[in-house]
């Protein structure tokens, strides 16, 4: 198979790297980073992390448990969702290597390890940015800046999604 340059640059090592949930700061975040990739003839490599609630361990206690909720397959669907919110397909139209990905654990933790190259660019979205949601998640957004190894830009909410 005759690879394009362009899938022959992006192979060999430059990658943007998108975090997304499927919230509004989210497809913006995705949306910048397939213009980045464009732009740097780069791959985009889109992650989705999750984690099971609490309360899905406690099934372990019982002697026959109930088969367990299958999130890893969840976490998948929600990003072919959200791809397709985005693009109208799971495919992003200028960018020829394209990967999709889940990962299991926290957010922050999960997009840094994806990003783990030098070369890389994180993107990532700022959320919402009322005290009570930080509060209660924590900012994906500034753990990304504080533990990456690439240069990671933060993409403020599109302002008409926001409300503003």
């Amino acid at each position: 198979m005759i690879e394009s340059p362009d899938r022959r640059a992006s192979a060999a090592g430059r990658r943007v790297v998108v975090g997304v949930s499927g919230s509004s700061g989210s497809l913006a975040a995705l949306y910048r980073a397939a213009a980045e990739a464009r732009s740097r003839t780069a791959g985009l490599l889109v992650v989705l992390a999750w984690e099971p609630p609490p309360e899905e361990f406690s099934h372990r206690r019982i002697p026959l448990p109930p088969r367990p909720f299958d999130w890893e397959e969840e976490a998948r669907q929600r990003l072919r969702l959200t791809l397709d919110d985005a693009f109208g397909a799971a495919t992003v139209p200028g960018v020829p290597d394209l990967r999709v990905e889940t990962g299991r654990g926290p957010a922050g933790y999960v997009l840094v390890k994806a990003a783990a190259r030098g070369d890389d660019l994180l993107v990532v979205g700022t959320g919402s940015r009322g005290l009570l949601p930080r509060a209660l998640r924590g900012s994906v957004a500034r753990y990304c800046v504080a533990h990456a190894a690439c240069p990671v830009l933060a993409v403020p909410p599109a302002r008409l999604r926001a409300g503003v």
